[in-house]
């Protein structure tokens, strides 16, 4: 089933002020963003939750790195290729660290592959982590407080990833360089 992908035009009313702010702070209006338009309520609470994301204790980096762990674990295409993007181009994360996280493959600062790790045992057991898991992460240098921030994240990209599964978004043009293509289950 196709959704539509709304812009400031044609969105319902509740939407157009928040893809007004969306398309300001981007420069451009994601697909990803023109298509949580159809339900305000989606739109209104990603955008607020993105935001409080950025308060959490991870830095940007970390927090970039937590997402794209998300989005790779949930096979979601769109996600993956924006915040890919993301790493690279704004926060300037090494390629290799970016690779790996995209890859599957062991980060090579010990400290951010704990909080990889972490966000994808996470995502894999819903939640269930071992008391391992924790420790592991908390051995590495994050607090408890961070623990309960990745859950923070989850909830972030779950509505994204889930909206991509569901309307199979279009990658926007700024992000193809990072396109992906995941086998679906």
């Amino acid at each position: 089933m196709n959704f539509t992908i709304y812009n400031t035009d044609n969105a319902p009313e509740e939407s157009k002020p928040f893809l007004e702010a969306a398309r300001e702070k981007f420069g451009f209006l994601p697909n990803l963003l023109g298509e949580f338009a159809e339900s305000p309520a989606l739109l209104e609470g990603y955008l607020k939750l993105n935001e409080i994301v950025g308060k959490t204790d991870f830095t940007p980096k970390e927090q970039q790195l937590a997402i794209l762990a998300v989005s790779v674990e949930n096979k979601c295409h769109y996600c993956t290729a924006v915040h890919s993007t993301i790493l690279r181009n704004q926060i300037n994360a090494d390629d290799e660290i970016v690779d790996a996280v995209r890859n599957g493959d062991p980060l090579p600062d010990s400290k951010l592959n704990a909080l990889v790790t972490y966000v994808k045992r996470s995502v894999q057991k819903r939640g269930f982590v071992e008391e391992s898991d924790l420790q592991a992460f908390l051995d590495a240098g994050y607090s408890k407080r961070q623990a309960l921030e990745v859950n923070l994240v989850i909830a972030l990209k779950t509505m994204s990833n889930y909206t991509n599964h569901l309307a199979v978004t279009p990658v926007d043009e700024p992000f193809e360089p990072e396109k992906v293509e995941f086998a679906t289950v």
